[in-house]
């Protein structure tokens, strides 16, 4: 066994093989000059230390992998070095790192707060860096509140956490905060070609803008993902190559379904999303990636938003001519729809179909035969019903030899209200040979009037009186009828108020049965004067029912109260039990067989 690994060691060496080491510990900066996107942070610890002014316990928090660490590295060896150390001196006899993550309880503390009364053998200072220091128990935290308030003179406390508002506040109280932003895509592009330089990479500009946008603000990240494209695509960096093992969609998608919106192609939209789920992209990636894509067209509107673009230079110019094209009406609806297409996408089961729909809906948003609206223009003939009347015409002048021509100018349809009709004054000199059939009463289309006004009001009760004929009241039929046939369209009427749910109305009906006087007046008597008015509020449609029923419009109704029978209705208990025994004997035996009382 051992001599098998002394041939694997050996032929290791005479092949000149390396251990891998990954980028983000290879290249992890040594200096503050060194760190990427944090000046104004380590401009700040540079002051402090050269005017010593830092202060004993400081908190760095910001996002995961921006430099908290390494910044409080480089600060533990910069706060001891004197000019007398070797170069590669590091220190590492005075810093002492903790994982708050593993080592949260109080004997953890307690023993970092024993460490700290001894004074350092080499250097000024011992730094104490506290990694995930929000992981720390409420009990840990309070054991290193006094020591965190007055250190030794030569203790220092880096504190570093990605979530800032879980320390407590008596913590924050006693720290020095530095707030760590993210990494600018900017930035992380810039610093990755670096790297590329280095080991000998040749890497296109948008192959290394897409890993810095994949990163999402962090350098740690960033550097992994090279790592692994490089490992994937050998030392030749393409933007296809980092798309395809990024699984993430290339400009030129986008770039192609936008062009299909805006031309109104639905049928080559669809098959371009189905091959995009062909490759394995999901739709939700599709549809919030179409989003970002609308954005980046809409802040390149401007030129003062342009900035706000982060993409290489060559896929800039594409924006900015493809953003021409797009209205800028059209991108807000246009994101208005993908991002109410992302939130609902989780929550669909059809999410392919709601994909679609959303496409669809995209690429009709410019589509002109929808926006456009036009004015309809109809010509004046359809205002008359020619079937059943004729429009009396001018007669051509007896002076005049040709025929007055109509203007042609059509009449175009507005939505007005009635109009109050105006008559056509007969011709003052009628040609004895023309003889017209009927005279047509036309609107006047110069003369608009609201559909409330008086004036629409009378023009109603005008046409109803030239279209209804006008009978008298001698006129009308008064055929005669008998009580009984009364009383049955009475009661038929009273039927038809259960069904249609008046139920009030139909029990005052049923409260007396109604009698026949004088020939065509019926008499009705009720209780009290409160059935009595809800009665005459309604009787137009009772006596309305049986006019038409009876054939007979000179019915009338008299309704009258008996205040006798009104105190009829206050039964006592024992008319009330003579009441019901009336209508059903059986009661009676009950109430002897059981032996009951009232």
């Amino acid at each position: 066994m051992l001599i098998a690994i002394f041939i694997f060691v050996l032929n290791s060496n005479l092949h000149g093989l390396e251990p891998f080491i990954v980028s983000a510990r290879k290249y992890r900066p040594q200096t503050f000059k060194d760190v990427v996107g944090q000046e104004a942070i380590t401009n700040t610890l540079l002051n402090a230390i050269e005017n010593d002014h830092l202060a004993q316990a400081l908190l760095f928090c910001g996002p995961r992998g921006v430099g908290k660490t390494t910044c409080a590295r480089i600060l533990a060896k910069q706060i001891n070095q004197d000019g007398t150390e070797r170069e590669e001196e590091d220190f590492a006899f005075n810093i002492f790192e903790l994982d708050a993550a593993s080592n949260n309880s109080v004997d953890d503390i307690r023993s970092l707060i024993d460490q700290v009364r001894i004074p350092p053998q080499v250097g000024k200072y011992k730094v104490y860096i506290i990694d995930e220091v929000h992981m720390l128990s409420q009990s840990a935290f309070n054991a290193f509140l006094k020591t965190l308030e007055e250190p030794p003179k030569h203790a220092i406390f880096i504190l570093a956490t990605t979530e800032k508002h879980k320390i407590i506040p008596t913590i924050l109280s006693r720290c020095q905060i530095f707030d760590f932003k993210r990494i600018t895509v900017k930035d992380a592009t810039a610093y990755l070609k670096y790297i590329a330089e280095q080991q000998g990479v040749e890497a296109e500009e948008g192959a290394l803008h897409i890993i810095a946008q994949k990163a999402d603000g962090a350098m740690r990240d960033a550097l992994s993902i090279f790592d692994r494209v490089v490992s994937f695509a050998g030392q030749k960096l393409t933007r296809k190559a980092v798309t395809e093992n990024l699984n993430v969609l290339d400009y030129d998608t986008y770039f192609a379904a936008t062009d299909l919106i805006l031309g109104n192609n639905i049928p080559e939209l669809l098959l371009l999303f189905n091959k995009t789920l062909s490759l394995g992209y999901d739709g939700h990636h599709f549809i919030s990636g179409l989003a970002s894509h609308f954005r980046d067209l809409m802040v390149c509107q401007h030129p003062d938003t342009t900035t706000l673009l982060e993409v290489s230079e060559d896929v800039k110019d594409h924006y900015h001519q493809q953003a021409k094209k797009a209205e800028k009406g059209f991108l807000l609806k246009a994101l208005d729809l993908a991002n109410e297409c992302d939130l609902k996408y989780k929550a669909s089961k059809n999410q392919r179909l709601l994909v679609e729909l959303t496409l669809m809906k995209l690429a009709s948003l410019t589509f002109s035969g929808e926006k456009k609206k036009r004015d309809f223009i109809i010509p004046a003939s359809q205002f008359v019903d020619l079937s059943t009347a004729e429009v009396q015409t001018r007669p051509p002048s007896p002076v005049q030899k040709e025929p007055v021509k109509e203007p042609e100018t059509p009449v175009v349809a507005e939505p007005i209200g009635e109009v109050e009709p105006v008559a056509v004054e007969p011709l003052q000199e009628p040609n004895p040979k023309y003889e017209p059939k009927k005279k047509i009463e036309l609107a006047s289309p110069s003369k608009r009037v609201s559909g409330l006004s008086l004036s629409s009001i009378k023009a109603k009760k005008a046409h109803v009186q030239v279209n209804s004929p006008n009978l008298s009241q001698e006129q009308l039929p008064k055929e005669t009828f008998t009580e009984e046939a009364m009383q049955e369209h009475w009661n038929d009427f009273v039927d038809k108020l259960n069904k249609k749910g008046r139920k009030i109305l139909a029990s005052n009906l049923q409260t007396d049965v109604p009698k026949l006087k004088n020939g065509d007046t019926i008499w009705i008597e009720l209780p009290n004067s409160t059935m009595k008015k809800e009665v005459e509020l309604e009787q137009s449609l009772v006596l309305d029912y049986l006019k038409s029923k009876l054939n007979n419009f000179s019915i009338s109704l008299q309704i009258t109260v008996n205040e006798e029978t009104a105190k009829k209705f206050a039964f006592t208990p024992a008319e009330k039990y003579e009441k019901l025994k009336e209508k059903n004997p059986a009661i009676d035996l009950l109430r002897k067989e059981f032996d009951l009382d009232f």
